[in-house]
């Protein structure tokens, strides 16, 4: 008997679907539980002053310690990869960027966030330089840029030099170029550099 066009299909899907029924039954076994939770390892963190006790799972970052556990939400989660520096803190006296490292590696190191550096009724320098300036827009970045600004002006008081610095022996002067290269590891997505670069000028001494 000749098979007809209709029969063809129905033949197959018919095929199709005993198939994917085997394929199914041959299917892995369900996947096992994970390994035991990781245990919470006590931590104490010296945060703006204040002894903080903290119970962390060993995972966890110093950024994710400060907003998650000890509520300070200044430092902010941007690219989580240690590229866009909103979460950058003074560890030490030194910035760094706090989702980079493990809150368990920082037992009773002394840190600095945003929070700790002003408050509105008594601002940094830097805090107060930022609102003349304008030095912001979303204002997503601006905690990290005022904590990497803090601690680049402490490097530049040290003598520290960068790749754009004329002398490597000598002081530091801030200039524009200077400023620019020393803060690159900070993005504004809304572009708000020059007013940043004008805000830290000022503070550093160095009139436009």
């Amino acid at each position: 008997m000749a098979l007809s066009r209709r029969s063809v299909l129905e033949t197959s899907a018919a095929a199709a679907a005993l198939s994917l029924v085997a394929v199914e039954s041959k299917a892995a076994p369900a996947t096992e539980a994970p390994d035991a939770a990781v245990p919470a390892v006590a931590v104490t963190l010296n945060i703006n002053g204040h002894p903080t006790h903290l119970l962390l799972d060993t995972r966890t970052t110093l950024l994710d310690a400060l907003r998650e556990h000890a509520g300070l939400t200044g430092s902010k989660k941007g690219c989580d990869h240690g590229q866009c520096g909103a979460c950058t803190i003074l560890l030490n006296g030194r910035r760094i960027n706090s989702c980079l490292t493990l809150a368990v590696m920082h037992d009773g190191d002394r840190i600095t966030t945003i929070e700790g550096l002003g408050q509105p009724d008594h601002q940094h320098p830097l805090q107060a330089a930022f609102v003349r300036h304008d030095g912001y827009q979303c204002g997503y970045c601006t905690p990290g840029q005022i904590c990497s600004a803090a601690g680049m002006l402490a490097e530049a008081r040290e003598g520290a030099p960068s790749v754009v610095s004329e002398d490597l022996n000598g002081p530091v002067r801030l200039t524009d170029p200077e400023i620019r290269e020393r803060m690159s590891g900070n993005i504004c997505r809304c572009a708000a550099y020059p007013n940043i670069v004008a805000a830290i000028r000022e503070v550093a001494g160095e009139a436009a």
